[in-house]
């Protein structure tokens, strides 16, 4: 039995959108993994005073900073990406839906094909 065109082309666009919703999921816990490591670097870093030496790397360089700019610093990154991931998850959310209509959608057409 032949698919019909239109139910192909469901399938293709059925098959980007898994492709979309895996990179979504990639990038999600990309970003859960950096927010782990700028929590970890928070916690060191609050555990020591403010006249403790500080560095950050920049490229292969490492650069002395001032203990209140690389506390500023790593706070405002670990609040970026937060908002990064919630902003991520909502978009994964929104792709895995979709799937799930499209799914049905297919499944309903094949179905209707077999009668």
């Amino acid at each position: 039995m032949e698919i019909p065109e239109n139910i192909q082309q469901q399938l293709n666009q059925f098959q980007q959108l898994q492709q979309q919703a895996q990179a979504v999921t990639m990038q999600v816990q990309n970003v859960e993994v950096q927010i782990q490591e700028t929590e970890k670097a928070l916690d060191e870093l609050k555990k020591t005073d403010d006249s403790t030496e500080v560095f950050k790397q920049a490229g292969n360089l490492l650069i002395k900073v001032e203990y209140a700019e690389a506390l500023a610093e790593t706070e405002d990154k670990l609040e970026t990406l937060e908002l990064r991931k919630q902003t991520m998850s909502r978009q994964e959310e929104r792709v895995m839906k979709k799937l799930e209509e499209m799914q049905a959608t297919i499944q309903a057409a094949m179905n209707g094909m077999g009668q």
